[in-house]
């Protein structure tokens, strides 16, 4: 016997500021540097905290909204990532989808200001106030600062390196 999937419901009764989760790092790298990391899909699996990306085919350099680029999870799943916010060496942010399909909510978001010379500010936000679908409720909440922050240290590294 299969438990029923959750009403859609389900969302109206969380509260909206637990559908946001953000923090911030300082990078010891141009902000320029720091953005070509992430608006390269290729190599994003080299600093992803949750471990979950595997692979990206190369030549996807984000450049703009309205584009995607797809990637493999470690599970073996293809998503398109739609970008729906973009500011050339400032701002990404994507809307993860099944290849092909609309996004399911939740959206990913990298501002980086720059700070001084070769230094800047990395902010990353986890947003799933448009998520409806219930079966990806549990892997948003689970979703936390420390998962952001994950990414962030191996971003940091990277870039300083």
């Amino acid at each position: 016997m299969t438990e029923p999937s959750p009403d859609p419901s389900v969302f109206d009764s969380i509260d909206p500021a637990l559908k946001v989760v953000s923090t911030e790092i300082d990078v010891e790298a141009p902000a320029e540097a720091v953005f070509e990391l992430i608006a390269d899909p290729g190599r994003q699996p080299e600093w992803d905290g949750n471990d979950n990306l595997g692979s990206a085919p190369e030549g996807q350099r984000v450049r703009g909204t309205g584009g995607s680029f797809v990637t493999t999870l470690t599970k073996g799943v293809d998503r398109e990532n739609h970008i729906v916010d973009f500011a050339e060496g400032r701002l990404i942010a994507w809307k993860p989808s099944e290849v092909g399909g609309e996004p399911f909510g939740q959206k990913w978001v990298w501002e980086i200001e720059p700070t001084g010379e070769g230094a800047c500010l990395v902010r990353h936000t986890y947003d799933w106030t448009q998520l409806r679908d219930p079966q990806r409720l549990s892997r948003a909440q689970a979703t936390t600062v420390a998962n952001l922050l994950a990414s962030l240290k191996r971003l940091k590294q990277l870039a300083e390196s």
